[in-house]
């Protein structure tokens, strides 16, 4: 197989600015990084034109792999529309390779044949947005309980009944696969790979929530080198991205030896 093609998701340092960002991947020995719409006072949010975003990726001989995220994607009306012509315009023009579509995660939306119908109306009008844009749509699932779209069957069900195997892929969340307790993986569909760990052994499954994922190490509960090597023996050769939300990883001194560490682990392991 293929060396292990790590990438940073700016959610592992969100209050790092875009080119020291950048910098921090480049130093890591990784050219491929995911930018955010979430992140205040960062571009996206503050207005920093796409353009400025592909030449700054440029300098730094970055490949943005994705804008992360169309949130609510699956529920799809006016507004939904035009979020995503924008974000999708923008994804274009900065040069990102897809953008990630996170489903509605509040407890609506769930029911049996109405969740499977609103993520194929989603689907259906956003491929071919996506397909004049040149970009790749992520379907990410979520492995909350109260998430509408949990099982990846269903994402890869829906993706082929509106035939869009070629415009839309999965995004494997090692901590949502962990959470969903599908054991069901899609290495053919699958087009990135986010990784992040838990550590705490007091919190239940059901209990856990993206303040916990942290950086994968020894003492990682949720497998991440089981799942990657499993995904990787199985053909998938794309992107492992570190997607961690805990306070303690955004607010380390040192991210790059963290980081680091986490790479020779994993690397160590696989």
């Amino acid at each position: 197989m293929t060396a292990l093609p790590f990438a940073l998701n700016h959610m592992t340092t969100p209050n790092l600015p875009l080119g020291d960002f950048f910098q921090l991947a480049k130093s890591l020995g990784m050219t491929s990084v995911e930018i955010r719409n979430d992140l205040t006072g960062n571009a996206i949010l503050d207005g920093t034109p796409a353009k400025d975003v592909a030449a700054l990726a440029g300098r730094h001989g970055i490949t943005i792999i994705s804008i992360n995220a169309l949130q609510r994607f699956n529920e799809w009306n006016e507004a939904r529309q035009a979020e995503a012509e924008e974000l999708i315009a923008y994804a274009r023009d900065c040069g990102a390779k897809a953008l990630v579509l996170v489903p509605v995660n509040d407890g609506t939306g769930q029911a049996d044949g109405e969740r499977q119908e609103n993520l194929r109306k989603a689907l259906s009008a956003l491929k071919p947005m996506i397909e004049k844009a040149g970009i790749i749509g992520l379907v990410e699932p979520l492995g909350f309980e109260i998430c509408s779209l949990r099982s990846k069957t269903e994402a890869v069900e829906a993706i082929k009944v509106v035939d869009g195997e070629k415009t839309f892929h999965l995004v494997h969340d090692t901590f949502h696969h962990h959470l969903a307790g599908e054991p069901a993986i899609f290495p053919e569909m699958t087009g990135l790979i986010h990784i992040s760990g838990v550590a705490d052994e007091r919190v239940a499954v059901a209990d856990l929530r993206d303040s916990h994922r942290v950086l994968v190490d020894r003492s990682d509960l949720l497998d991440n080198v089981g799942q990657i090597r499993r995904l990787r023996a199985a053909g998938y050769a794309g992107p492992l991205s570190f997607e961690p939300f805990a306070a303690e990883v955004h607010g380390l001194a040192d991210p790059a030896a963290a980081v680091g560490q986490s790479v020779d682990y994993i690397r160590g392991h696989i």
